[in-house]
């Protein structure tokens, strides 16, 4: 009895190590991966969300005055203290030429800011002693006014939604309530919603274009089948960039089509086929076609051909066929394609940005124009969370629907 509880231990113990080992073995293997992700996915992401609240650059140029104004009530303009804190910060900050970014952040929530911190920059000097309120208020009356306090309290926050809430077309008023932007600076939700009209209509172009594609690839000869798919995946050896410009060459008022429409005589004058919104249609749909080919044939050359034989031998028409059989088995790459279209194409920026006008230019242009023209990486990241806000809704709406993982339908 006692060799065999023994054995009985010696087994479980070697089970335990060998399970142990198993462990250690998966962990080496998808380690490295894991580590890529870290590094390169999670937390470029991290830094982008954090970035579109982080506002403490802004207490490191104006120290004195975040805490002369941490227990200001807001009422009226604050007391002498928070002026000599500020004639201090400024006499500072302007020399190391800081006070301009300070300015620049505070004039994205309150126009002025900016001339008001350079213009009291440059007579700061002048200010050599008490009482710093009138002397301030004489450089720029401004400096009376309770509202530019306020704008700078909250500015002078660690942590800021302003940015956030000025890619939804919203903003703070005086009271620090929530309030709608000015109609004619309201642009932000329309873009938003261009880029998910433009990425939805692409989606559906894919989709017509793609599904007979897919189809005819699944239904054709080896050899046939083996020529499209290679034409397909000429897309992928291409540059994005030779793509696109190569649409302008082809669309554009001398181009191939307008020049063949002007020699047969079916127009007068060139069609405006690029730099508008049919040229994005075109060469988005070029680029992401395969996209929703490829998930189309993968399901497509799953199915057995006797199914639809099976419903035309029971009576069904050839039409009745296609759209009660077959067409209900190939909704899981339907779905695969479309989301994978729409997803990519919501982040689109040089192909609109090339063959597109100035009303056709999705969320992604604006954040590269925050990032290289204005140099405004908050507003940048905050229409960046605002694209991965609506990636991630869609992709998680549209996974109730369908498994795309398992390729069935959900």
């Amino acid at each position: 009895m006692a060799q065999h509880t023994t054995a009985d231990t010696s087994l479980r113990e070697k089970l335990r190590r060998a399970e142990r080992r198993r462990k250690i073995q998966a962990g080496t293997l998808i380690g490295p991966l894991l580590l890529l992700m870290l590094i390169f996915y999670f937390i470029p992401i991290g830094m982008m969300l954090y970035r579109s609240i982080d506002n403490s650059r802004m207490r490191e140029i104006l120290p004195n005055t975040a805490r002369a104004l941490a227990h200001w009530s807001g009422e009226s303009i604050p007391g002498e203290e928070a002026f000599a804190a500020i004639v201090r910060d400024m006499k500072k900050a302007y020399p190391a030429r800081t006070l301009a970014t300070a300015g620049r952040r505070l004039n994205f929530d309150q126009v002025g800011f900016y001339s008001l911190l350079l213009k009291s920059g440059r007579k700061i000097k002048k200010i050599d002693g008490p009482p710093y309120r009138d002397k301030l208020i004489k450089i720029d009356k401004k400096w009376g006014d309770p509202a530019y306090w306020t704008v700078l309290k909250r500015g002078l926050r660690n942590i800021t939604w302003m940015y956030l809430l000025r890619a939804l077309d919203l903003r703070y008023d005086t009271q620090n309530r929530v309030v709608g932007v000015p109609e004619e600076e309201a642009i932000y939700v329309s873009i938003i919603l261009r880029t998910i009209y433009i990425s939805l209509s692409v989606t559906i172009l894919c989709l017509v274009i793609g599904y007979p594609l897919a189809y005819f690839m699944a239904t054709s000869s080896a050899s046939v089948r083996n020529l499209l798919m290679i034409g397909l995946l000429l897309v992928f050896w291409t540059s994005l960039l030779v793509r696109t410009l190569s649409w302008i060459l082809v669309l554009q008022d001398k181009g191939v089509v307008n020049s063949f429409l002007l020699w047969t005589g079916l127009i007068s004058h060139p069609l405006p086929l690029v730099f508008n919104r049919f040229g994005v249609y075109v060469a988005m749909t070029h680029v992401l076609l395969p996209f929703m080919v490829l998930p189309l044939y993968s399901v497509m050359a799953g199915i057995p051909s006797y199914y639809v034989r099976a419903a035309r031998s029971l009576g069904a028409t050839p039409i009745a066929a296609f759209f009660k059989v077959y067409t209900p088995m190939t909704l899981p790459g339907i779905g695969a394609g479309c989301l994978m279209v729409f997803i990519q194409a919501l982040g689109y920026y040089i192909t609109p940005a090339l063959v597109g006008g100035p009303k056709d230019q999705m969320v992604s242009y604006f954040v590269a124009f925050f990032v290289n023209e204005r140099v405004n990486w908050s507003m940048a990241s905050a229409l960046g969370v605002v694209l991965l806000v609506m990636t991630g809704s869609f992709y998680l709406i549209f996974g109730k629907r369908v498994n795309i993982t398992n390729m069935k339908l959900g």
